[in-house]
């Protein structure tokens, strides 16, 4: 049988034209300074192995949804997965969207060994990024290097997805000056082929239950890079969700994707699959072989995993060993869990791939755009994804 992963290629000899090459793509943040973000190798899935995250991605994306379907509109269960409060009326308020369409712009995080085995580790089912680096430079490696690329899908899906929401506005932190949150929504807006402004969230603001932009320009439907939690703590968070329960604004992804966002969804499916209920014998098994035994306390015997149920970039994660004992925490990604539960997560190993920049662990992400999983984004670094990781590349053979 072929190899789960293969690193197939050198770095080019000539960086800086090749990085300038994806900078006219739209892939500005190549580098970060004077450090590689992108290591200019492609790691090679085979067939058999993406077949099957593809199957998984399915299942876990049916399995979730069905999953906050069971919850929507169940306090106690909020209170479970750190949901805050102020954000239960606007939630409950709105229809849930249709089935599988709870949140169109998504991306699975799986652990996938050496052996095959997959495992997931999250879902950040509202504010993904990696959006470039999977539909625009991974296609562009992969053609050069002779491998199939699924993320081919990712900007027809993407138009799909937004000739149905038609916003009006896109927005993140520092547009214009963060170069990745902003080519990630410049990508997202090309992609759809809509007519959409662009616009910094900080200068947006409310007016009378109206959402409106520095010149005064009313926004009745928006995209944003915009964690949904954010909105318990920022200042003016209330004042943004009022508008959107009154109706004067319309989001996407919906506001019930932070139920899908929260990592605490994981044990709410652990704790019904132990139990019984729910989930088809199908889903039961899909839960069993991909789901990481995922709780609200440290109940483990052997390692595991602690992480804030609403942390991003490796924020708030440590590693225990199989004594209980720290072994790694992550000390980049700003610790999140001062502000939100905590969940345990049994540990999973990640494949570990010799590179240009040493022997890194693989973290594997998988879009589902629209409903259908269709991107493979692959991240590598130490045994915690952070925000100091690095892009690689890969394709299918």
């Amino acid at each position: 049988m072929n190899p789960v992963f293969e690193v197939l290629s050198e770095p080019h000899p000539d960086r800086t034209s090749r990085v300038e090459e994806l900078k006219q793509l739209g892939f500005t943040w190549a580098n970060i300074g004077e450090e590689p973000y992108w290591i200019d190798q492609v790691v090679a899935m085979n067939s058999e192995t993406y077949r099957e995250l593809e199957y998984a991605s399915s299942q876990l994306w049916s399995i979730l949804d069905r999953t906050v379907r069971y919850m929507y509109k169940n306090h106690s269960l909020y209170e479970l997965i750190g949901i805050p409060r102020i954000l239960w009326p606007m939630i409950d308020d709105l229809p849930l969207p249709e089935e599988g369409l709870i949140s169109r712009y998504a991306r699975f995080d799986y652990a996938i060994d050496h052996d095959g085995a997959i495992k997931l580790l999250e879902l950040n089912s509202d504010t993904p990024t990696g959006y470039v680096e999977a539909s625009i430079a991974t296609p562009w490696i992969c053609e050069q290097t002779g491998l199939q690329s699924p993320n081919l899908a990712m900007k027809d899906l993407i138009a799909e997805a937004w000739a149905i929401e038609r916003p009006d506005t896109v927005a993140c932190v520092a547009y214009g000056e963060h170069l990745e949150d902003s080519g990630t929504i410049e990508a997202l807006v090309r992609h759809s082929g809509l007519d959409v402004k662009c616009r910094d969230v900080l200068e947006l603001y409310v007016d009378e239950g109206v959402l409106k932009d520095s010149e005064g320009r009313e926004i009745r439907c928006m995209f944003a890079l915009y964690p949904k939690e954010w909105m318990a703590v920022d200042e003016g968070g209330d004042a943004l969700a009022y508008s959107i329960e009154t109706g004067n604004l319309s989001i996407f992804n919906s506001p019930h994707s932070i139920l899908l966002q929260s990592k605490g969804l994981l044990a709410v499916v652990c704790g019904l699959y132990e139990l019984g209920q729910l989930y088809n014998e199908e889903e039961r098994v899909a839960i069993g072989k991909y789901i990481l035994p995922t709780y609200n306390k440290p109940v483990f015997e052997g390692s595991f995993v602690s992480k804030s149920m609403f942390g991003r970039e490796g924020g708030s994660v440590r590693l225990f060993d199989a004594s209980g004992l720290l072994e790694i925490e992550d000390q980049d990604g700003f610790d999140t869990s001062v502000l939100f539960p905590t969940v345990y997560q049994k540990r999973a190993d990640l494949a570990r791939i010799k590179t240009a920049e040493g022997e890194l662990h693989l973290l594997t992400g998988m879009f589902v755009i629209n409903g259908k999983p269709c991107g493979m984004l692959g991240r590598v670094g130490g045994p915690i994804t952070g925000n100091t990781s690095h892009f690689i590349a890969i394709g299918v053979r």
